[in-house]
């Protein structure tokens, strides 16, 4: 659901419902972003994940790194990241996302990742060499880190714990019954376990985040049942937003439903009464989307 202006994805909109048209995005800007990507060898998961929201970010400067390269070991059902045999490790990546952070000029930097289960740390280390780079080269810049699972090991979350981002983040994407269909690699269970160990590992020093898709064919009360899973683990922040199908291959899901905004609203509302300390709820609603505000408002409500 994407047209292609010189290789740059805008969304697409006439085929969606009337509440994802977006102001088409100014095209000159996006292009000196991603020139300045490519110059670097970097990827962002903007284009990688075809996210609908990039135009708008591109234009603002702002960008989701997206680190350890651009080819996961896992093939998830509603992921537009390619999957097969990742490249090795770049060790100059790390510099690379610093010097993009400073020359962007950005106070709060999200940092995620494929997923490398090829990696005895599973990229773990490549993370943390990412945010001592960037403290270095940014001393006052706040940094989100938008983990895998990293199967639930134990050394390779004390390692992402101990640099003590601003907020840690790892999405459960889908409800408990979806999930071995929609992420076939992955857990629920274990991504459960992911954040409440991430959260013992920081207590209070850290924020706790994850994401939720609508659309995929759960019932309402399943999302209010994974919101309160989720808070069980630890989490603070929250967001959900409506699935699009990055393809009509067989490889993707199909959209089940549109889920109108009224809804949303409802899920947003019904989060912040089961006690997150933020909840984005919206059509377009990502979990790097302005992922800044979220930090601020559970600042705030500290």
């Amino acid at each position: 659901m994407a047209c292609i202006i010189e290789d740059i994805s805008i969304p697409e909109v006439k085929r969606l419902p009337p509440w994802f048209r977006q102001r088409i995005p100014d095209i000159k800007k996006i292009r000196e972003m991603k020139k300045r990507f490519d110059a670097a060898g970097l990827h962002t998961v903007c284009q990688s994940a075809s996210c609908p929201n990039m135009g708008k970010c591109w234009e603002e400067g702002v960008a989701t790194f997206m680190i350890l390269g651009d080819t996961c070991t896992r093939a998830c059902r509603f992921c537009a990241v390619k999957s097969g045999q990742p490249e090795a490790v770049d060790p100059n990546e790390p510099r690379e996302v610093a010097l993009a952070v400073a020359g962007l000029g950005l106070k709060y930097a999200v940092i995620t990742s494929v997923t490398r289960d090829d990696l005895a740390d599973g990229g773990a280390q490549q993370f943390v060499d990412t945010v001592n780079a960037v403290r270095k080269a940014c001393p006052g810049t706040k940094m989100e880190l938008l983990i895998p699972d990293f199967l639930n090991d134990s050394d390779a979350l004390k390692k992402i714990a101990a640099v003590k981002p601003e907020v840690i983040g790892h999405n459960i994407e889908t409800v408990r019954r979806l999930s071995p269909s929609i992420r076939p690699q992955a857990d629920y269970v274990r991504s459960l376990q992911v954040l409440k160990r991430i959260k013992r590992l920081t207590a209070s020093a850290v924020f706790i985040k994850s994401g939720l898709m609508a659309g995929l064919g759960e019932t309402d009360d399943e999302v209010v049942e994974a919101m309160q899973d989720l808070l069980d683990a630890g989490c603070d922040i929250l967001t959900v937003g409506q699935y699009l199908a990055p393809t009509r291959t067989k490889r993707h899901v199909k959209v089940e439903r549109f889920v109108a905004p009224e809804m949303f609203e409802f899920y947003q509302h019904k989060g912040l009464g089961l006690g997150f300390k933020y909840v984005m709820s919206a059509p377009l609603a990502r979990s790097s989307f302005i992922a800044e505000q979220g930090y601020l408002q559970c600042v705030r409500s500290a």
